[in-house]
């Protein structure tokens, strides 16, 4: 063999000297590419990770709203699972929109199956209309996932589904220790919903120290926020892939969205909510 990490004469692969941090992503599909599966490979690739895909749903989409819903069947989004944890070895795994409680059965037992690690989790459920995305029994059933997950990452109106009272600035750090208590895992509460401030207040209570963290950056006027979500506990996800502690790897998630929400506030896509600018290019 010339090439280390090609196949041998008798076809097995050889350990390679240098491998990717590779990180799953399992969420829906974003025709427009602002969020969903598009957003997390795009911030995954930014942070320095390999992503892989499970696809949950595509949805015709744009900057402007979602038009249709197309679930992918059970049976291929457990074969999309299987086909790659049989063959790749994943440091970490993000999970986005999972919209009916058969598709959170069948992500949460596969995941167990492969013994997944580091899984930060994005429970989407509310939209910023209000909307709730997810039904009643969706939702009981996402609570009973939650202590399998390593980190998951709520908004203001997530986090209220899930300790059912009111979340402000104050009481902020306090919250997210309940819900981790409550869930026995670790909280990234978002403070995007709260009074605007010159400063973005977020709270990050790790289960596992017992710890909370205040997470501050400089708040940034755009529209251009379509995503945000899914870009934050991708690029999370790809720290903990890296082998960063889970406050590192959150401070630096957060920094990375900040600065590319910063260089996307004045770029223009469509006619509506445009994306962050993941890779940080210098504005048209």
């Amino acid at each position: 063999m010339d090439v280390l990490g090609l196949s041998t004469q008798d076809g097995e692969v050889e350990n390679m000297s240098h491998t990717y941090h590779t990180v799953l992503t399992i969420a829906g599909s974003d025709s427009g590419g602002c969020a969903g599966i598009q957003a997390d490979i795009k911030s995954i690739s930014a942070n320095g990770g390999y992503a892989a895909s499970v696809i949950t749903a595509t949805t015709a989409q744009n900057t402007q709203g979602v038009t249709d819903i197309h679930a992918i069947p059970i049976s291929h989004l457990i074969a999309q699972m299987d086909a790659v944890f049989s063959d790749i070895d994943f440091h970490a795994v993000k999970i986005g929109m999972l919209h009916s409680s058969k598709v959170i059965e069948a992500v949460q037992s596969t995941l167990k199956k492969y013994a997944a690690k580091n899984i930060v989790l994005d429970p989407v459920m509310v939209a910023t209309s209000g909307h709730h995305l997810i039904d009643t029994e969706a939702v009981a059933r996402l609570k009973t996932f939650l202590p399998q997950v390593r980190l998951i990452t709520p908004n203001i109106p997530e986090a209220q589904i899930l300790i059912d009272h009111d979340i402000n600035l104050e009481n902020l750090e306090d919250t997210a220790q309940e819900i981790g208590e409550k869930y026995q895992v670790s909280v990234l509460l978002k403070g995007g919903h709260l009074e605007l401030t010159e400063t973005m207040t977020d709270a990050l209570y790790n289960h596992e120290t017992k710890k909370v963290t205040r997470i501050q950056n400089p708040a940034i006027e755009t529209i251009n926020t379509h995503g945000t979500g899914c870009s934050l506990s991708s690029s999370i996800a790809t720290y903990l892939a890296k082998g960063d502690s889970l406050e590192d790897a959150v401070t630096q998630g957060c920094t990375y969205l900040n600065k590319a929400i910063d260089a996307g506030k004045d770029m223009v896509l469509g006619k509506g909510h445009g994306p962050v600018n993941h890779f940080g290019l210098p504005h048209a």
